[in-house]
């Protein structure tokens, strides 16, 4: 057998694995179940059912494995992290716990913030660098030492340094870190200038904070994994997938485990875009709905927009760069009930894979989407997810949750539930692709709407209705999408360094000797990890804005453009972009400067992904579905058996191991060369 690339998605509720064998033109998927608080016993589980072809693929054909991961966003939201300690800069150990003054409900005076440091876990010591990098104060070493044993004493596991200024200079960071590792029993020791050297004392401070915290169970998890891969005879690469998209080493991501924050999600947002490009749809909104949640993104002329930071939950902010993606709490598994107030609420509190969906028959009582699409006959309950690991779905106790939870307290029949359930649920998620479309100035009706996850497909037409998009685009492989993804990314490490000055104050030959250290410091990050690259590629980001002001504009560049007059030419011309104008006669900043490399892995070919050419229609038979207060016979289908060109009016359901996709009355859809199933409105159906 040839070598095999593998992508690996955990996620709350499944593993799933992408197969890929280049040299043979074959590809194949599998999911199974997550263990929750043991990811690495699904993730196995997942790679010893590997096939192609009708044979076991055995662990030493296995050339690299590339791993999203939810395992650190799990730990930071169950807060089930390392014990952790800070040392910092006297005066300031209460960064944490003022954060920008902001209230998790902007319009309320309740709530309440728990650091990811509990406040007796951070400790000061005397040492001050002025804004200019001026060394006031030299660091206490002696009181460093002291305030480390301290908290080794105190039981902490991990630490965090974090100075005032350290971004100006970090050279009293620096001699602090040494003292620490010095006496520090393990290699859980952060420093945050080494993780964010940018100004802006929170957001460094909470992203170091939030790393020092999951290096404990991220770098134990990924050192288990590695292990026990290792013992079934793995000898290729385990890389990383980082929340931009890109992917790291194994070694990397357990020194910066705070990059996995958006880790799977991300992967499948890349996965998108490759397929919407090939499939000739360059810009699409993406939607991933799981077990847990609804993850939706937007991807314009066949790139995913980045941001800056984001924030894992109310307060717990991290600044590194990550694909823009909108979660909320409404997947297959989230929970439908009827609050105090007699309104139907769907999420966030999700049934996860164990005990998962009343269906499943694992103990949990409560309804969920899935089992509102189960007792609407959407679902085939003797096909469930991941085929024969969940067995025969229980359609009795779906509908017995509904009655109980929602049919009777809101007055309705077992039916109108379960189809207010997905009113509810579908309204919630055409809200998210709002969000991302409408609100931030696009036009949905310019967009394909891709879905996947192991939910996506079911509610397909639904999001097009609500959201005015024209045409879906469901991939080949939906529920492991991610996983692909994970395949498809390329590595990338990116650093930042603050400049803070006036435009026309900056030495642009001083900055072009920053930027030969940013980018030696991101090749030896590629380097480590021993990948080979079919091409190296950078990207150049200036963060820049109009003084006085306090939000910034990110103005990309080439490294042939930096001079005073490109830099403000393509300065204004973001602004304009943003804002609709410029604000000329005022002071142009340079706030920062971003330095992403970029080793583009080699490319497999899309059409892997395409049907046999002597693929034939493998019609499954007709299924009653409940669809608008009306029962409809629905015309079942073998996905993975239609070939090119093959077309269907709705309604029709798609079956497939990981997904079912339900195409409703008034919809068609056409298999396209790469396997694609391309949905429009019967009007405008060419």
């Amino acid at each position: 057998m040839s070598r095999l690339t593998v992508g690996v998605d955990v996620g709350g509720t499944f593993t799933d694995l992408f197969v890929l064998d280049e040299a043979q033109g074959q590809a194949a998927i599998v999911k199974v179940p997550s263990t929750r608080g043991q990811e690495a016993v699904g993730f196995m589980q997942g790679m010893n059912q590997l096939t192609l072809n009708g044979q076991a693929a055995s662990m030493s054909s296995v050339a690299s494995i590339v791993h999203g991961t939810t395992v650190g966003t799990n730990a930071l939201l169950e807060r089930k992290v390392g014990r952790t300690g800070l040392i910092t800069t006297r005066g300031f150990r209460d960064v944490l716990e003022m954060r920008r003054r902001d209230r998790p409900q902007t319009w309320g005076l309740r709530g309440d913030f728990v650091p990811i440091i509990e406040r007796a876990l951070r400790l000061e010591v005397d040492e001050r660098v002025l804004a200019d990098g001026t060394v006031h104060t030299p660091v206490d070493t002696a009181r460093v030492e002291q305030a480390a044993r301290e908290l080794l004493s105190q039981g902490c596991e991990a630490i965090c340094l974090f100075f005032i200024n350290g971004f100006a200079n970090s050279i009293n960071e620096q001699k602090a870190l040494a003292v620490v590792r010095a006496i520090w029993p393990n290699a859980f020791v952060t420093a945050a200038t080494e993780v964010l050297p940018e100004i802006r004392e929170f957001e460094r401070a909470s992203t170091a904070a939030l790393n020092a915290s999951l290096q404990p169970v991220v770098g134990r998890y990924l050192s288990q994994l590695h292990s026990q891969l290792i013992d079934e005879g793995f000898a290729g690469d385990l890389l990383i997938v980082q929340s931009n998209g890109g992917v790291m080493s194994r070694e990397t991501a357990a020194q910066l485990p705070v990059r996995t924050a958006l880790s799977g999600p991300a992967a499948g947002v890349i996965a998108c875009a490759a397929i919407a490009t090939a499939a000739g749809h360059a810009n699409v909104i993406t939607g991933d709905i799981g077990g847990t949640s609804f993850d939706v993104s937007l991807v314009a002329g066949g790139e995913a927009a980045l941001a800056a930071q984001t924030s894992i939950e109310f307060g717990l902010v991290v600044r590194s760069p990550m694909i823009q993606i909108e979660t909320i709490g409404a997947g297959g598994g989230s929970i439908a009930q009827v609050d105090v107030s007699g309104m139907l609420q769907i999420g966030p509190q999700s049934a996860g894979s164990n005990p998962g969906p009343a269906c499943y028959g694992r103990g949990n009582d409560r309804p969920t989407v899935t089992d509102a699409n189960l007792v609407l006959g959407r679902i085939n309950a003797s096909r469930p997810l991941g085929g024969s690991a969940l067995g025969q779905l229980n359609v009795e106790l779906a509908t017995q949750a509904i009655a109980t939870y929602v049919a009777e307290p809101l007055g309705l029949d077992v039916l109108s539930a379960a189809e207010a359930i997905l009113t509810v649920a579908n309204a919630k998620m055409a809200g998210a692709m709002r969000l991302v479309s409408i609100e931030r100035g696009h036009d949905p009706r310019h967009f394909a709407y891709m879905p996947f996850g192991g939910g996506g497909g079911l509610h397909v037409c639904a999001m097009m209705r609500e959201v005015g998009v024209g045409t879906g685009l469901v991939p080949r492989y939906p529920g492991v999408t991610s996983a692909l993804g994970c395949v498809i990314a390329d590595m990338r490490h990116d650093t930042v360094q603050t400049i803070n000055q006036a435009l026309s104050g900056v030495d642009f030959e001083a900055l072009q000797h920053t930027l030969k250290q940013l980018r030696q410091q991101c090749q030896a990050r590629l380097d480590s990890a021993g990948v080979a690259f079919a091409s190296v590629r950078e990207e150049i980001t200036f963060d820049m804005l109009y003084l006085g002001q306090t939000h910034t504009v990110q103005v990309p560049l080439q490294s042939a453009e930096l001079s005073a007059a490109a830099v403000q030419a393509a300065f204004e011309a973001a602004y304009q972009q943003a804002f609709g104008r410029t604000l000329k006669g005022l002071l142009i900043k340079v706030m920062n400067v971003r330095y992403s490399l970029i080793g583009v892995r080699p490319k497999f070919d899309l059409s892997v992904l395409a049907p046999d050419s002597t693929a034939t229609p493998s019609p499954l038979g007709a299924q009653p579905v409940y669809f608008q207060g009306q029962w409809l016979q629905a015309q079942r289908l073998e996905r993975l058996s239609l070939p090119v060109g093959f077309e269907v009016q709705g309604p029709a359901i798609f079956e497939q191991a990981d997904t079912t996709v339900w195409l409703e009355p008034g919809y068609n859809a056409r298999v396209d060369a790469l396997g694609n199933l391309l949905l429009s409105p019967h009007e405008t159906h060419a």
